[in-house]
């Protein structure tokens, strides 16, 4: 049975509006802070009231047009005062709102626009231009705004509950087309719940600079706006820095991912801004932790590490950050949450011990959009509390001692190599560890040298270094080979300026570079000094698919393993008509190094010099 040190089922039952929706518990805000600053952005701002007439009106025109319950109703919008007007008018119509972001590519949004089927889709005069011609009806907040003026500011009626959808969020599927998840009002209004466990009071100023079309917006400008907040929205134009944002609204609360963190930690004024702050979330991809402690220096205020798909709404379990962190765990469920560790049997494993990692409870959301298939395979019924369901993340965690949860990557980011299963993250941190840099990540990449019978799957690290910092590759290679085992150490290491993000600011592994595999400078690629070297070297650059081995370069530097070894071995054989050792070439692993020792074994040139011309003869036969 499962045991509630294994599954944490922190605050099973607390209270949290069971009806109600968003648009209402704005509105009650609106009603008790109508003249306090809801919205500003780009020189412009909206009070409470203002806020709540002007999407009372645009809601009103939404109901013209058959926007209620359950109809999803795309909105097109740059980052603006417009796109809270239209995000709060879609759900005060009682519609479900499917953000598009303009900057996405035309192809991604005609998927979702097909998949959406929305029959209404709200933008400005400038974005919808960049909506297909399959748009039903849309209708421009800017270009229409005499027409929806017209309408009344007084409250809309609804009809709408907490079983009823709030929100589609499409996301990347496996198969390159992406899916939507839907949320229901109740799974954000325990979300909300959440939150003021362990955000709090008192309100303050917000800077929300995450794209809506990422599902940790709805903490930036929903929560806040339902909690009396004022809300900076980031503006698409980039008039303003986030330092300088910090600095003049006088925020005092910012949610971001890690990767945007750092990006703003490295420009003028970047760490000092952020040390202005009062609270800092951090969340959407793994936190570093020499990230954390860098952040550590200058922040003295509420820091927070965040987890959570977006199927399970949004933030799902929460970390605070203490001043000197030795480590980063993603800390234990927000309220109506329970996290399962299981096997593939699906029964819990122990503390300390990796398993796959499961997410019950009141956030649970209804499921992908109009993919029963795909709902019924991620989401299944909670074995341990009847009659509720949980998802599977895909995630592997682990609790630790103190009940705490250890992210340890995606199911999906390992990578066997050779017969070995590697977590990827693992070399990660073992990387950022390292003096000098700043930014890592691993991926494995297939090469098959022209020549050779290996497929060879790569491990390649990429990274950004800190500023400053001249990073030998020879020297990280040796670090990583002192804790990691051969298998792990990668073959490739390819330095970047920096790491390419999504839209949503995360790092975007489908962007990052294919490399060549690696070889030595003109400069220090001596040429063979004898036919026995330019034999060997020679084998040598075919399997590693390069055009230059060193003479005093390790093979295994440049990316050799175990099975090419046993190839290169085959091919000197051949080449040379006698056995070699594999132990020789373990031994010797080296251009110089092997041919001095087969040299003195060879006693006679004219094997070495039969070998050049098997090999001239099978360089001519190469297309």
């Amino acid at each position: 049975m499962l045991s509630v040190k294994t599954a944490d089922r922190r605050d099973i039952g607390t209270g949290c509006p069971r009806q109600g929706t968003m648009a209402q518990l704005f509105e009650q805000q609106a009603e008790l802070t109508p003249d306090a600053v809801a919205i500003a952005s780009a020189g412009q701002c909206l009070t409470y009231r203002e806020l709540d007439q002007r999407s009372n009106q645009l809601a009103r025109h939404l109901l013209q047009l058959g926007v209620g319950p359950e109809i999803v109703t795309g909105i097109a919008v740059e980052r603006s005062v417009e796109m809270m007007v239209g995000l709060l008018a879609i759900l005060k119509a009682g519609g479900a709102y499917v953000p598009i972001d303009p900057s996405f590519p035309t192809q991604r949004i005609a998927l979702m626009m097909e998949d959406s089927q929305a029959p209404v889709v709200l933008a400005t005069e400038r974005t919808k231009v960049r909506l297909p011609q399959m748009a039903k009806r849309i209708i421009s907040i800017d270009g229409d705004a005499d027409e929806v003026a017209k309408n009344g500011t007084d409250t809309v009626a609804s009809t709408v509950s907490g079983q009823n959808l709030a929100y589609v969020i499409y996301t990347s599927g496996s198969t390159g087309r992406p899916k939507g998840v839907t949320i229901e009002h109740r799974n954000v209004l325990n979300f909300f719940t959440g939150m003021d466990a362990v955000i709090g009071p008192p309100p303050g100023v917000w800077l929300a600079v995450t794209s809506i079309s990422f599902d940790i917006s709805v903490l930036e400008l929903f929560w806040t706006l339902t909690r009396g907040f004022q809300v900076v929205i980031h503006g698409d134009e980039g008039t303003q820095t986030i330092p300088e944002e910090i600095r003049n609204y006088g925020v005092t609360h910012m949610q971001c991912t890690p990767s945007l963190a750092r990006m703003i930690a490295v420009v003028p004024e970047g760490l000092p801004s952020l040390g202005r702050l009062e609270k800092l979330l951090l969340g959407g991809e793994v936190l570093p932790l020499a990230l954390a402690r860098q952040l550590r220096q200058v922040f003295r205020g509420e820091m927070y590490n965040m987890y959570g798909p977006t199927e399970t709404t949004i933030w799902s379990t929460t970390s605070q950050i203490g001043e000197d962190p030795g480590s980063i765990s993603i800390g234990k469920p927000i309220v109506n949450t329970q996290v399962y560790v299981l096997d593939p049997m699906l029964q819990p494993v122990a503390a300390g011990h990796a398993g796959d990692l499961f997410i019950g409870g009141a956030g649970v959301v209804r499921g992908y959009w109009q993919r029963p298939e795909l709902t019924s395979e991620r989401f299944l019924d909670d074995p341990f509390l009847p009659g509720n369901r949980m998802y599977r993340t895909g995630d592997i965690a682990r609790f630790l001692p103190d009940g705490n949860l250890e992210f340890l990557g995606r199911a999906d980011f390992q990578v066997k190599l050779r017969g070995f299963r590697i977590e990827i993250g693992e070399i990660e941190a073992a990387l950022e560890s390292q003096a000098g840099v700043a930014q890592a990540v691993v991926g494995a990449w297939e090469f098959k040298p022209e020549g050779t019978i290996i497929e060879d799957k790569r491990l390649v690290a990429y990274i950004v270094s800190k500023a400053g910092a001249e990073l030998k590759i020879a020297n990280l290679r040796a670090a990583l080979a002192a804790v990691l085992p051969e298998h792990m150490v990668p073959s490739n290491f390819v330095v970047l300026d920096s790491l390419p993000l999504t839209a949503n600011g995360k790092i975007d592994r489908n962007a990052l570079p294919k490399p060549a595999a690696e070889e030595e400078p003109e400069t220090i690629a001596e040429k063979p000094r004898n036919e026995l070297e330019r034999v060997i070297a020679q084998t040598w650059k075919q399997a590693l698919g390069v055009g230059r081995v060193g003479l005093d370069r390790n093979f295994f530097d440049l990316g050799a393993h175990s099975l090419m070894v046993a190839e290169v071995q085959m091919q000197l054989q051949e080449l040379l008509g006698r056995e070699i050792s594999l132990v020789d070439l373990f031994q010797f692993p080296t251009v110089s190094a092997l041919a001095g020792h087969l040299g003195g074994q060879e006693g006679q040139p004219s094997a070495t010099n039969r070998a050049a011309a098997r090999l001239a003869a099978r360089q001519r036969r190469t297309p």
